[in-house]
């Protein structure tokens, strides 16, 4: 049975194909020497957990294959500045154009409009992504267990090493918990979202974040909205949180995230 993964990935592989094309290796490469440094996604969220607040990771997202269009005035830049005065630690901005309509600009301009590290959230099946996303300013990459094997992990994970960035190994279950713990990664993902069934249920994250050891990060994905679903993680020990659909669809941004903060127990 053909998931959604499968079809990102087939399209995500033509795209890859077609930029090695246009953009060759050897003029990406300098590109990437000549971007900003790396901001410190990992240092952001850890800052965030010693001063005892919620390290939320406030995505920028227009569409997504399940609600379609989320937010139809968007603007990434606006919408960056209103995340970093709300108190986000960081900013997750989608680049993947066909299934959630999102561009490279956008997380060019999002890094830009602030102070505040950047996850280029894609599908990373080639280490060409890690050295655009490098060149496109991106702080942070994000590795799906769920669509690739062993050794493109350690090959994405090896480049993005290479160009001083986080990345973000995203599991959905216990099997691939195990596959990503042998992997030498800071920061663990585990997304509430059952890829084939679309339902989303946080009591993944808890079941599954005993098993991370203390020296991983876990970021808690999906399914989030309201204070006390935060409340609750923090409760079981769990201080990141990646969050977009419910802050896009606020009137006001800026005031959506300060009030999902500021309602969190710790």
């Amino acid at each position: 049975m053909t998931t959604i993964l499968d079809k990102i990935a087939a399209y995500k592989r033509e795209e890859v194909r077609a930029a090695k094309a246009e953009h060759p290796l050897r003029g990406l490469l300098t590109q990437a020497r000549e971007a900003s440094a790396p901001r410190g996604f990992r240092a952001a969220l850890e800052a965030a957990r010693k001063r005892k607040k919620p390290g939320l990771i406030a995505e920028i997202k227009k569409a997504s294959p399940s609600q379609g269009v989320i937010r139809a005035d968007f603007d990434p830049e606006k919408i960056a500045r209103a995340y970093e005065r709300g108190g986000a630690s960081c900013l997750s901005v989608l680049t993947d154009t066909p299934s959630f309509q999102g561009a490279p600009e956008d997380l060019i301009v999002a890094r830009q409009a602030t102070h505040l590290p950047v996850l280029r959230k894609d599908f990373m099946l080639d280490p060409y992504q890690i050295v655009q996303s490098r060149a496109l300013g991106a702080d942070c990459v994000l590795v799906i267990m769920a669509m690739l094997s062993d050794e493109t992990v350690a090959q994405l994970l090896g480049a993005a090493r290479e160009w001083g960035m986080d990345a973000i190994i995203e599991v959905h279950d216990e099997d691939e918990m195990t596959r990503a713990l042998e992997f030498d990664s800071g920061l663990i993902g585990i997304n509430n979202r059952d890829l084939k069934t679309f339902v989303t249920d946080i009591e993944t994250t808890i079941r599954l974040h005993p098993r991370v050891p203390a020296d991983r990060h876990v970021v808690a994905e999906s399914g989030l909205s309201k204070p006390e679903d935060l409340t609750k993680l923090a409760k079981a020990g769990i201080s990141s949180y990646l969050i977009g659909e419910s802050l896009m669809r606020a009137d006001n941004v800026e005031a959506a995230t300060h009030a999902l903060l500021s309602g969190v127990r710790p």
